[in-house]
């Protein structure tokens, strides 16, 4: 994995429906590998990684200055500090005898929800590196609350998907011919 699939870890897990396991293996489908290991017991404390994620994602949508800044910083090193990644260099799964290198986030015995609360930990710290705090957004469709980073060039994305944005056009399409 790289730090984008990281970061994306870190939103599923904001964004994921917690209430059941298979819920969280439905939002984890990109990763099977831990999707498939995670068991009930391991609820508890993927709503607590959740939590801090959306704290700090809340956080950096509050508004700008120092002390937005000081509580991005302090949830994600909170979540760092529970969750803290555990970096080692992997090379299976590659292809014609090449390795695949990339680097995981725990121990090759970690459970699978420690490798989880890590990468979505570290993903959320990355992706701050990597954009600032201003590109976090939440969905500003009706009825959706989904965190998203707006990796576009003008910065103006609303919705947290195409299907969200298409939905909410339409119905202000369907009011202004009503009107």
């Amino acid at each position: 994995m790289d730090s984008a699939d990281y970061i994306e870890v870190a939103l599923r897990l904001a964004n994921a429906d917690l209430t059941d396991v298979e819920a969280v293996r439905a939002a984890l489908h990109d990763e099977p590998w831990w999707a498939d290991r995670l068991r009930d017991s391991d609820l508890p404390l993927l709503r607590e990684v959740s939590e801090g994620l959306r704290r700090a994602l809340a956080a950096m949508m509050a508004s700008d200055g120092p002390a937005q800044d000081e509580t991005v910083r302090a949830e994600i090193n909170a979540l760092l500090a529970a969750h803290p990644p555990r970096p080692r260099l992997s090379g299976h799964g590659g292809h014609d005898g090449a390795p695949n290198w990339h680097v995981h986030v725990a121990g090759p015995d970690a459970p699978a929800v420690d490798e989880v609360a890590a990468a979505a930990a570290w993903g959320l710290a990355q992706g701050v590196v990597a954009h600032g705090t201003a590109r976090w957004g939440r969905c500003e469709a009706e009825g959706c609350s989904t965190y998203y980073l707006d990796t576009s060039t003008n910065q103006a994305k609303r919705f947290c998907s195409p299907r969200c944005a298409n939905r909410m056009h339409v119905a202000a399409f369907r009011a202004r011919k009503r009107a």
